[in-house]
């Protein structure tokens, strides 16, 4: 399939030229010195090699809610401290080396920020804090079981239905309204708002700079399919309609994904930065999310794993049929191409009752990402290992990576 490579905006092509030359870093900064900079070159291509060289991956997403307090009659440290451990263990004995920890999923944090709230999956009340770094136990426990952890972040999203039932008095939407789109299914920072994308990036660095994680990921939430006209005012504004709407939105996420690469590659280049957006590579258009694009330009992001959900015989898409999307798409030589397995759906009757059929669906799909050369695999999501339904679709799966 050929590929368009042009950035449709020019916008996202100005960024663009800045992000390659940055992360190339094929010309050095004025005030360096020639020797600094060829160490600065030499150190960003040895980070380079050693993430091509990388194990095949085997991830487990483990969400907000695998890590919840809130309901919790013991909401100690001992007792975060206990469950983040069971969660480790289980993962490391079956054979996985990638944990990828929800950290921030509603402009709120699960570790003390300068820019957001303490998360009410913790305490029961967003902004009342725990008492402990629950990321820092997170990273501690994760070296503990030799296992690789990326901090998975929700950049956009600050409520979706009701929760978090209450926000706190200094959560975004409270302070700075302004910088936030209100729908009917929720909240999110405004995607063209510069200082909505500037608070994400410090969300970004703080980790970074704090916390000896192995990567930043971001999921698939990115315009909610609900924002109708919104943002019509601030679109008008800033084009004068000779862009499309969906342009001009897919621009604006350009924008961020771009400038958090840079942002990882420049403190911490031996880090990686991932973006996992929905199966169903069409229903990506709806959400603004320019994969192709993410894919075939240098410079968004060092993999991409779409969250291919489905079993083999789904009527609607299989998991052949999607994968085959993802895989004919151009990509760069050093983006990695992951594969999101829902492990959550083994044993249930989802994708109209066809996990019902079989006990190896898992298994059979992670024998086909072999066979296409795919580089590894995250299993959505950690309470599927621990599951009676999908035991058996485990148990499976398991024998082939242990």
């Amino acid at each position: 399939m050929k590929v368009n490579r042009t950035i449709p905006i020019l916008l996202c092509a100005v960024i663009l030229v800045i992000t390659v030359v940055l992360s190339s870093l094929s010309k050095p900064k004025e005030t360096a010195p020639a020797s600094a900079a060829t160490a600065e070159i030499t150190a960003a291509a040895t980070a380079d090699e050693a993430k091509q060289e990388e194990p095949e991956m085997r991830g487990v997403w483990v969400t907000y809610m695998d890590l919840s307090m809130e309901y919790e009659s013991n909401q100690s440290e001992a007792a975060f401290r206990e469950k983040f451990a069971h969660i480790a263990k289980v993962c490391a004995d079956s054979g996985f080396n990638t944990l990828i920890v929800q950290v921030r999923p509603f402009c709120d944090a699960l570790y003390p920020s300068d820019f957001f709230p303490s998360s009410h999956i913790l305490s029961g009340q967003q902004g009342d804090a725990p008492g402990y770094d629950a990321l820092q136990i997170v990273c501690d426990t994760c070296k503990a079981f030799d296992l690789k952890l990326h901090a998975w972040i929700n950049p956009y999203r600050v409520r979706i239905n009701e929760t978090p039932r209450q926000l706190s008095d200094d959560n975004p939407f409270v302070t700075r309204p302004e910088m936030c789109i209100e729908t009917e299914s929720g909240v999110i920072l405004n995607p063209a708002d510069a200082d909505a994308r500037e608070l994400i990036e410090n969300g970004v660095r703080e980790i970074l700079e704090n916390y000896d994680v192995d990567g930043i990921q971001f999921d698939d939430y990115f315009y909610p399919t609900d924002i109708g006209d919104a943002d019509s005012e601030q679109y008008e504004t800033q084009t004068s309609g000779k862009m499309s709407l969906e342009k001009w939105r897919m621009c604006n996420i350009n924008i961020l994904l771009a400038e958090v690469e840079m942002l990882v590659r420049k403190i911490k280049p031996d880090a990686v930065f991932g973006i996992s957006p929905q199966g169903n590579r069409q229903n990506n258009e709806k959400l603004c999310a320019d994969v192709e694009s993410w894919c075939c330009v240098r410079g968004y992001a060092d993999y991409i794993c779409p969250q291919i959900y489905f079993s083999l015989d789904n009527p609607k898409l299989g998991f052949e049929d999607a994968l085959a999307d993802w895989t004919e798409l151009e990509r760069t030589r050093n983006l990695k191409l992951y594969v999101g397995l829902a492990g959550y759906k083994a044993g249930t009757d989802a994708d109209e009752g066809t996990w019902l059929n079989r006990d190896d669906i898992l298994l059979e799909e992670y024998n086909i990402l072999k066979k296409n050369h795919i580089d590894g695999f995250m299993l959505y999501s950690y309470p599927s290992l621990e599951s009676d339904e999908a035991r058996a679709e485990i148990k499976n799966l398991l024998s082939a990576i242990r």
